[in-house]
């Protein structure tokens, strides 16, 4: 097993949002901000940001609704809500320009950032953060806006009705880990349940992540302004996938058409979190575009 020597943890606010960060330290090295997906956690990079302090100054947000964050009160989790999350750390902490690694959810975050300010972004690297492949957005966007209005007010309904899921031990909520990505090695598994489940005041225990984070809104920017942000963006971009995953092709999709100067770097015998499914390769891509 590999021993971890964590990171400092801070608290900035964000639309009066206490919100939770860690910092690894070497300040005086370049910023790198690393961004997790939904339903994650920002102790999910510890494996990467352990391999790269000594080169740059990292700092890993809990996203709101997750982690170490607080929850939203009366507002829904849309992805602009995040952006702005992501503007006020990296305004606050004044470590521009940065480059960025985020994933999935984080991604789609990401990348809107840098299309809004390309100028505080030097590289960035996306682990399938483009979301839906065309055809699947093309079908949900069909569909009429009531439609998809009565479903969001169905699953909002729903989930405040949901009772977190209990597990009765920490080993417990180890083994969903282990089942939800079987790549894991135990280590990985016991590590991110470790940072990511609290222990209920009964002794049982839950994940950190709020339920409402899973119901998507109906509405929010438009294909096309995204594929316009997509555009804007100017720095070299990593675009990664893990073959073994939902995501589709973006250069086969169409999608890379959007941007200046974008790769795709496709990983075998990986999922969806590449980053920890593939963690040497990973480290070997993402080191080398980092320091180009």
């Amino acid at each position: 097993m590999t021993e971890i020597h964590g990171p400092m943890s801070h608290s900035y606010f964000s639309q009066r949002l206490r919100l939770h960060y860690v910092d690894w330290g070497n300040e005086e090295a370049p910023p790198l901000l690393m961004v997790h997906g939904g339903r994650d956690h920002c102790r999910n990079w510890d494996w990467v940001a352990q391999a790269l302090r000594d080169q740059y100054h990292i700092i890993a947000p809990d996203l709101r609704g997750h982690g170490d964050s607080q929850w939203m009160v009366g507002g829904t989790y849309g992805t602009s809500e995040f952006v702005y999350d992501v503007a006020q750390l990296v305004h606050q902490t004044k470590t521009t320009p940065t480059k960025i690694i985020a994933h999935s959810m984080g991604g789609a975050i990401s990348l809107r950032y840098a299309g809004i300010y390309p100028e505080n972004v030097e590289k960035l690297v996306v682990i399938e953060g483009l979301g839906p492949d065309p055809k699947r957005m093309a079908k949900f966007t069909e569909r009429p806006v009531g439609e998809r209005m009565r479903e969001w007010v169905d699953n909002l309904r729903a989930s405040s009705g949901r009772t977190p899921r209990k597990y009765a031990s920490i080993d417990d909520a180890y083994q969903r880990m282990q089942e939800e990505n079987p790549h894991l090695r135990p280590d990985q598994a016991r590590h991110l349940t470790i940072h990511g489940a609290n222990q209920n005041e009964d002794g049982t225990y839950s994940w950190k992540f709020d339920n409402y984070v899973r119901s998507w809104a109906p509405f929010g920017m438009g294909i096309d302004d995204v594929h316009e942000l997509w555009s804007n963006i100017t720095c070299p971009t990593l675009l990664i996938r893990g073959l073994e995953s939902w995501a589709t092709d973006p250069a086969e999709d169409g999608r890379l058409d959007h941007f200046q100067n974008a790769t795709v770097v496709d990983f075998e015998n990986a999922g969806h979190w590449v980053h920890h499914d593939q963690l040497d390769r990973f480290l070997d891509v993402v080191g080398e575009f980092l320091a180009d």
